[in-house]
């Protein structure tokens, strides 16, 4: 085998889909921000969620950072670890996205 396929992640297109899915959830994460400070000025509510929200923003951010990281840096020998921890980054950002939604949904009602 040579170093060319051994270089080769996994899965070759989990890095576009984490990159792609990562952008779109920072722009839902400031769209909720502030359609979550719109509802709970009008309720007189306060909560931690926008500040989560927040948090869940860039965490979104530096997974998609770190999967274009190793798109552009195709074919080098740290490549696996910097799509894993793009990955784990995401994942860990999609699990403060529904613990947000449960605060937010008990928040609000």
């Amino acid at each position: 085998m040579s170093d060319h396929t051994e270089n080769q992640p996994a899965n070759p297109d989990l890095c576009p889909a984490i990159f792609g899915a990562s952008v779109a959830m920072v722009g839902v994460c400031l769209t909720v921000i502030g359609l979550f400070k719109v509802v709970t000025s009008a309720k007189n509510v306060s909560t931690a969620g926008d500040d989560l929200l927040a948090l869940d923003a860039l965490l979104f951010l530096i997974s998609a950072m770190l999967s274009y990281w190793a798109l552009r840096h195709r074919g080098r020998r740290e490549l696996p670890a910097v799509e894993q921890a793009a990955d784990y980054v995401f994942l860990a950002a999609m699990v403060l996205m529904v613990v947000i939604a449960a605060l937010m949904t008990y928040a609000v009602v």
